[in-house]
């Protein structure tokens, strides 16, 4: 089944057969050391949003300048991850995993080199742009496992994989609160996880494969491209991970701004929505896979409102138990969508090749092939939501000098979420008169609610 190389010229995950005596084991393994490799990824990409807190007066930064950086930083992990989807298929999976693994040291290397008083705004920004390719990762690796798994048990590999991946901002978080207790600087941090980006990579040889079916196919972007449902899925998953990485970046920085809270203080506090959130998207994903990833998604927009317009009152308020307390259920709401809304994903697709007529083994390779390619438009459009959320925070703190302008906006931006969701993929056809081709779009139309 292997070639040289460790390639698998043959893989057919929804042959029953194939998957309980070879296909679950090898899908697993891939898995896992996909997801130790995102993981770090993810840390590096959010490594900024740690070290804004160690950047003290004597840096030199204003609360925007801090906004700005993360932002930015948000802004190059959203543009790469088009490139990393498309890399799987043109290098191999197993390939593509070790090279961007490997590159996740540059990134923190050139921060360990210039984390000191005196470095320029402008060195910190460029250093902090190269810290972006750590969000390239996750679309790389989320093509790669959907590759690996069959449609019945795709919701929960990729949310364990998305989830392992996410859960690498937390620890970041964590590990920089036990140094900054202890009274160490950020080259401390920086030092611990240049040696883990070489483990990765290194297990990622020894333990990883590539899918040889998965070959490069320009023409699957270009169609993604056009599919509609890509974009309003992109549209939704700015809702929900956008608004978990947007978050994961400016919770600290809220904190020590709008309520005062030194840096220890407030990494006491920031690591637990993100942690929570990371660890309940396989849920999410469990949850897509039982009742419908639609269903889930729109009831998960409802909580996300009423969970913001707390946030607004107590932001108004200046309650900070209160703040804290509804900015954790919204990190978990937002964990809950994000698997919700990638189960959706293949679903979407395969009814697309049901409804051209397609059938079998055909349909199984047209929605994969749709649903891999679309995977990194749509993960790279939603991360993009972290950026506006960044942005959107440091204009609301130059303007009223606190976060609850922001949160107006985050609550009307979850308002048409939910409305997109119900309306393209839940709401039935209106009343008419009964024919051939009414009763086929009608079916069509249900079929989503079950994605």
């Amino acid at each position: 089944m292997t070639a040289p190389g460790r390639w698998i010229q043959h893989w057919d995950p929804e042959d029953e057969t194939f998957w309980n005596t070879t296909g679950e084991k090898v899908a697993r393994r891939n898995l896992y050391f996909s997801v130790l490799s995102e993981h770090i990824g993810f840390s590096i990409w959010t490594l900024w949003s740690v070290l804004v807190l160690f950047m003290g007066p004597e840096y030199g930064l204003t609360p925007a300048d801090k906004f700005l950086l993360t932002s930015m930083v948000t802004l190059v992990g959203a543009v790469v991850r088009v490139p990393y989807t498309f890399a799987v298929a043109i290098f191999g999976g197993r390939n593509w995993t070790i090279i961007s693994a490997g590159l996740l040291l540059v990134p923190t290397v050139a921060a360990f080199a210039v984390m000191e008083p005196g470095t320029s705004f402008s060195t910190f920004l460029l250093v902090g742009l190269l810290a972006g390719i750590g969000g390239g990762n996750f679309a790389s690796s989320m093509t790669n496992i959907n590759a690996f798994f069959p449609l019945r048990k795709k919701g929960w590999a990729l949310g364990l994989n998305a989830g392992g991946g996410n859960i690498g901002v937390p620890v970041i978080q964590i590990a920089a609160l036990a140094i900054i207790g202890a009274n160490g600087g950020p080259r401390v941090l920086l030092g611990i996880y240049i040696p883990l980006i070489v483990v990765a990579a290194v297990l990622a040889v020894l333990y990883m494969d590539n899918l040889a079916s998965v070959k490069n196919d320009t023409g699957a972007a270009k169609d993604a491209v056009k599919e509609g449902h890509t974009w309003i899925m992109s549209f939704l998953y700015i809702g929900t991970f956008g608004s978990f990485i947007g978050y994961s970046f400016a919770f600290g920085q809220v904190l020590t701004t709008q309520f005062g809270r030194t840096p220890l203080q407030a990494t006491y506090l920031t690591f637990i929505g993100p942690l929570i959130g990371s660890l309940i998207r396989p849920l999410g994903g469990w949850l897509a896979d039982r009742y419908g990833g639609a269903k889930i998604t729109l009831w998960n927009y409802v909580a996300m409102g009423a969970a913001t317009a707390v946030l607004v009152g107590a932001s108004m308020q200046k309650s900070l138990p209160l703040f804290v307390i509804v900015f954790v259920i919204l990190f978990t709401l937002t964990g809950i969508g994000n698997g919700s809304t990638f189960k959706m994903i293949p679903g979407i697709f395969q009814n697309k090749a049901l409804a051209k007529g397609l059938e079998g083994e055909a349909a199984v390779l047209y929605g994969r092939r749709l649903s891999g390619a679309s995977m990194g438009l749509i993960g790279a459009v939603g991360a993009l939501g972290g950026v506006g959320i960044n942005l959107a925070f440091r204009q609301s703190f130059l303007s009223y000098g606190s976060g609850t302008g922001a949160f107006v906006a985050f609550l009307a931006y979850y308002a048409v979420c939910f409305a997109v969701t119900w309306a393209v993929y839940l709401r039935r056809p209106q009343a008419r008169t009964i024919t051939t081709s009414a009763a086929t779009e009608e079916k069509k139309q249900l079929s989503y609610a079950e994605v």
